[in-house]
């Protein structure tokens, strides 16, 4: 009878979480404030009307608190996932996003047609914001064929809408039309191995490469000829190298990120002339180092590529490459890698600023994002203390606020929050005590006043 209890009670499926909801824009008056500004907590009164922040106090307020002990950090971006690329992909994530205080990402390689179906969704206030790339280009037996056809084969692959096969900088040009019909500010290219072909002729290695070095040159051309950006997708430091002389604007993964060939170690290392490099041509890079978790590698390969990539990180950042935060982990979010990067040492004023102004300044540019000051975008994160002494604060936001709106799963809350509330904050004993002395001592006055 404990046993069937036991099994009941294991079966009972845990009721669904209600969706975010988004308030009526709210204006704050945030007391005692504390927040990131970037490099270190600054302090003082912070206050928003119509979105955004700004100097003074507005005229009517609708929450006024005291963030006493408190303090407030941007929203986290995600450089690098898939997860929100269609319909179902959003029905199970978008709300994590919010959940963990991503308000902004890039999904990398979706289809036009699945695009279509997400950006209504997309565009609600308690939604992420998204930047969606459906121009996602390999060669006919590149990656990622292997991973979204049924059945690798050149048939399959031929067949498929989702990404556009491409073998030489000839077709580039001859495909451009259609490439420039499936839209978006940027396309992705793939370069996997692009230093060995002889691996071409291996049939086990279809659907896992990518572009040869020379096609990946012409796209880009093409690509900044008509005002698009271009993230490439990497394996190999040779990769890394093949990219840049491209002249990509973007990396997709610190080379050393997966090992699926069981190479040496230094065929993922990056010189330091090649760092230098990428930080003259200004070319950015997204890290996805948590994804090597899924690879499942012994210990010692999995120690062996953790070395390569601290060693990769700190050349990058000698140099002055701008490094952007992506997990490229399907089930997460950019909060995995914030932490996967503090664990090879980056220290949490640098993975504050990557995640939550960096990162999303480069996913939409033009926008006020990641700042505190008068004009910029009012979206902001509550923690419990300050996530420079302990990152994990960055696990549990205790308020979401996106462009002045309070985000919450509680649809009352959110239906009345643009009401006019007193504040939040209770006076402190000795204050309370000291003004009511005040009004005693006043009451008398005026008593002996009267008597005279």
């Amino acid at each position: 009878m404990l046993l069937t209890c036991s099994f009941s009670q294991a079966q009972t499926p845990t009721p669904p979480q209600q969706p975010y909801q988004a308030s009526a824009p709210l204006s704050w008056e945030l007391k005692n404030a504390r927040w990131f500004d970037g490099r270190q907590i600054q302090r003082g009164n912070l206050y928003v009307e119509h979105g955004v922040f700004v100097a003074k106090k507005p005229a009517q307020v609708n929450r006024k608190m005291d963030m006493r002990g408190q303090v407030l950090i941007s929203p986290l971006a995600e450089a690098h996932n898939h997860n929100l690329q269609t319909a179902w992909g959003w029905g199970q994530f978008a709300d994590k996003y919010i959940d963990e205080g991503v308000f902004y990402a890039a999904m990398l390689c979706g289809d036009p047609a699945g695009v279509a179906e997400v950006k209504p969704l997309a565009a609600t206030p308690a939604a992420p914001d998204v930047s969606f790339v459906t121009a996602c280009i390999t060669s006919p037996d590149g990656y990622p064929l292997a991973a979204v056809l049924p059945e690798p084969s050149a048939e399959a692959a031929a067949a498929q809408n989702q990404i556009v096969l491409v073998d030489s900088p000839e077709q580039a040009i001859a495909h451009w039309p259609a490439i420039k019909a499936r839209g978006g500010a940027w396309l992705r290219i793939v370069l996997a191995h692009s230093e060995r072909p002889e691996l071409r002729q291996q049939p086990a290695m279809f659907g896992r490469l990518g572009l040869r070095p020379d096609t990946a040159k012409e796209l880009t051309r093409l690509a900044h000829a008509e005002g698009r950006r271009v993230v490439a997708h990497v394996e190999t430091a040779a990769d890394f190298e093949a990219a840049l002389r491209a002249g990509v604007d973007a990396i997709a993964h610190l080379p050393g990120y997966a090992n699926t060939l069981d190479e040496a170690p230094e065929v993922f290392a990056i010189s330091e002339a090649t760092a230098a490099q990428a930080a003259r041509q200004h070319t950015a890079v997204i890290t996805t180092t948590a994804a090597t978790a899924l690879f499942k590698l012994d210990a010692a390969a999995l120690a062996a590529m953790r070395e390569v990539q601290r060693a990769n990180l700190a050349r990058l950042q000698a140099a002055g490459v701008q490094l952007l935060i992506g997990s490229d982990v399907f089930i997460a979010t950019a909060r995995a890698e914030l932490h996967a990067l503090e664990e090879l040492g980056l220290d949490r004023a640098t993975l504050l600023r990557l995640a939550t102004r960096d990162t999303p300044r480069v996913l939409f540019p033009g926008r006020k994002l990641g700042c505190f000051e008068p004009g910029c975008e009012a979206s902001f994160l509550v923690l419990g203390s300050d996530p420079l002494a302990d990152l994990a604060q960055v696990d549990m936001p205790m308020l979401r606020v996106k462009q002045g709106r309070l985000l919450t799963r509680l649809a009352d809350v959110a239906a009345s929050s643009s009401q006019a509330s007193a504040s939040t904050a209770e006076p402190p004993k000795k204050a309370a005590a000291k003004k009511k002395a005040g009004s005693n001592t006043k009451a008398k006055t005026q008593s002996k006043a009267k008597r005279r």
